[in-house]
């Protein structure tokens, strides 16, 4: 019977990290919530599933995992710890198996472990699942451990330093091996053409297996390099005369161009296998069903790309994470770029990614990140956006000291919230963000605000209300209600939403653990019901009397959308409304939002019980005619 079971893993103090390249969450189980958290206090992803619609074993769909019994998730980056709790799903009691109910979960290498063997009979035989875990040699980069040569790790000659703090790309004997393990340090490889351990002295040796194109007259010296081979016959006629000595030599010269066209249409081969296996031909698909698509958005070549970033420079990087790292770079037609790859480690991330480029070529809104479009032919695919040149608006609101006035944390929250209210109504299709928070939140010099990321993101038609979907989003800014039951809403972006004003009153980080009760929402709903509000918000922006009314009406909007219950939410309409009034406005506005005391629990906006486009309108438009709203 599960009840709260908990179990938990801790590498802290090794090494080591688990690999979240190679292994999958799995939990298997009737109507289980499966609460994962990674870390510590002061660095924890929270995150899980949940198995539902389970009624018996038979429920169960063997050798795929769809939800019914099971679910799957991946787990972040460079994680060396982890705590799971089960527990029985009663949010819908009706839907209970009467039955006790029997779960387990697993963390196993997806790789050599397949969904069939975690449901049969070789889990319980063996008690245990194969793990992989990562590592790397200290926490130096290539350039600075070489400069130490009584410590430097890569002491075999032929060999090769890699840094692990980004996926790096290295050609050894016999494939293309990819680094991804993003933590610090480095790791070493023997150099193409050559085998064996690195880290010892004469390690590396000449591979057996490698050999020189077969078509061509190279040989492989003891060096493992390809050499043209010329008979002794050859050298002799050389030395006869110049004329036969200039035909050697052009035949020097074919040689090698023969080479340089067997890489060439090697390359080619191998964009073209990448440009299959990341679904180019889906989203060429895609985007010519939508003409309006095709004319904001192009597929870029690997030539272009490497040529806007001096090929990937490292110099060039704006910022790295959990998602991938992101390239400043300048096309051939001058525009300014920010140029994005993802750590993308399975099928399900390629679906994400081609997720995230139809849902960005169907926005045209100028308060979210403009798709200029993708690169399909690397192994990793590639986004090119708009450059937005002031970073985010986390980091401008959390440095010392603070940059931002009241006036531009208002107008910065009101071009936020008609972004996120234009994506869920007004759009050609109605887009759920799943991961509001200040970091996806660009600026740029003048501090217009643009919303990006949407990875995570999820497209319904216009008249859905919620979609049932895995749990995905950033801990400190997700919905409580979707956590627990899996079903998105548009109210989930509008609780997200409301983190982010508590933040810009406070200045405070969603996740500080200088929180006691678990984070900014219940400090911050604490603070207001004991009319304590004044004494947390910023002081930079407490100041000035004369917007004491407006910081108030703020915060009131701000509680209600972090409300439990989705139904208690505003709309983002509703709220881009409020905003907007109190940007307008030169006094303060009382409003339905200010009007209502915490404990109120009533519809919002004179909002009518139907539903029909038409009420909302006539809702909206009595809101600002009732108000001193400037028209």
């Amino acid at each position: 019977m599960i009840s709260n079971t908990t179990n938990s893993w801790n590498l802290s103090g090794t090494p080591y990290w688990i690999s979240q390249v190679r292994n999958t969450f799995t939990v298997i189980g009737c109507n289980i919530i499966a609460n994962v958290s990674y870390g510590n206090e002061t660095n924890m992803f929270q995150g899980g599933c949940i198995t539902t619609g389970c009624y018996s074993a038979n429920s169960i769909i063997n050798g795929f995992c769809s939800g019914l019994g099971c679910c799957q998730t991946n787990i972040p980056l460079e994680i060396n710890s982890y705590q799971v709790t089960l527990q029985p799903w009663n949010y819908n009691s009706s839907t209970q198996n009467n039955s006790s109910q029997c779960g387990y979960a697993v963390l196993a290498d997806s790789f050599e472990t397949s969904y069939n063997d975690i449901i049969n009979d070789k889990l319980y035989k063996l008690q245990q699942m194969p793990v992989v875990l990562d590592w790397s040699i200290g926490d130096e980069s290539c350039d600075t451990a070489q400069a130490n040569k009584s410590s430097y790790a890569c002491i075999s000659d032929n060999s090769l330093c890699v840094d692990t703090n980004h996926t790096t790309y290295i050609m050894t004997s016999d494939k293309q091996r990819t680094v991804t393990s993003s933590g610090p340090g480095y790791l070493c490889f023997c150099s193409l053409g050559y085998q064996g351990n690195p880290y010892l002295e004469g390690g590396c040796v000449v591979a057996e297996h490698y050999s020189c194109p077969t078509f061509t007259r190279l040989k492989q010296n003891t060096d493992g390099e390809c050499q043209l081979y010329v008979p002794y016959v050859i050298g002799l006629v050389i030395g006869l005369g110049f004329g036969t000595g200039l035909s050697a030599f052009i035949l020097y010269f074919a040689i090698r161009k023969r080479i340089e066209l067997f890489e060439k249409r090697k390359q080619q081969k191998l964009k073209e296998k990448f440009f299959n296996q990341n679904r180019g031909f889906l989203l060429q698909q895609q985007l010519a069903s939508n003409e309006d698509a095709t004319q904001r958005m192009r597929i870029f070549t690997l030539d272009e790309l490497e040529k806007a970033t001096n090929g990937f420079d490292n110099a060039l990087i704006l910022g790295q994470g959990g998602h991938g790292e992101v390239y400043k770079g300048i096309l051939s037609d001058q525009r300014v770029v920010a140029i994005k790859r993802s750590k993308i480690v399975d099928q399900a991330e390629i679906d994400q990614f081609i997720n995230e480029v139809v849902i960005l070529s169907q926005v045209n809104h100028r308060n979210v990140v403009k798709l200029y479009g993708c690169c399909l032919e690397t192994e990793v695919p590639l986004l090119v956006y708009e450059f937005i040149s002031n970073g985010t608006l986390f980091n401008h609101l959390h440095a010392e000291p603070c940059s931002l006035t009241w006036d531009h944390r208002l107008r910065i929250a009101l071009e936020s919230a008609r972004a996120i209210a234009y994506l869920h109504s007004s759009a050609s299709i109605s887009v759920f963000h799943r991961d509001i928070k200040s970091s996806n939140i660009l600026l740029d010099d003048y501090l217009t605000s643009k919303v990006s990321d949407f990875g995570a993101s999820r497209t319904v038609q216009l008249d859905q209300t919620g979609i049932t979907t895995g749990i995905q989003g950033t801990f400190g800014y997700l919905d409580p209600e979707y956590y627990y039951t899996g079903r998105l809403t548009p109210k989930s972006d509008v609780y997200s939403f409301g983190v982010i004003m508590a933040e810009l009153l406070t200045r405070e980080k969603p996740n500080s653990v200088l929180f006691e009760g678990g984070g900014i929402v219940p400090y911050f709903i604490s603070a207001m019901r004991e009319n304590r509000l004044f004494e947390i918000i910023d002081p930079q922006i407490a100041g000035d009397k004369g917007q004491r009314t407006e910081l108030e009406a703020v915060a009131n909007i701000a509680e209600m959308c972090v409300r439990i219950k989705g139904e208690e939410r505003p709309t983002m309409k509703e709220v881009e409304v409020q905003l907007e009034i109190l940007w307008q406005s030169n006094q303060h506005i009382e409003n339905a939002f200010t009007s209502q005391k915490l404990e109120k629990k009533q519809p919002l906006l004179y909002h009518s019980t139907e539903e029909s486009d038409t009420t909302r309108q006539y809702s909206l438009e009595q809101l600002l005619l009732s108000s001193n709203f400037p028209r």
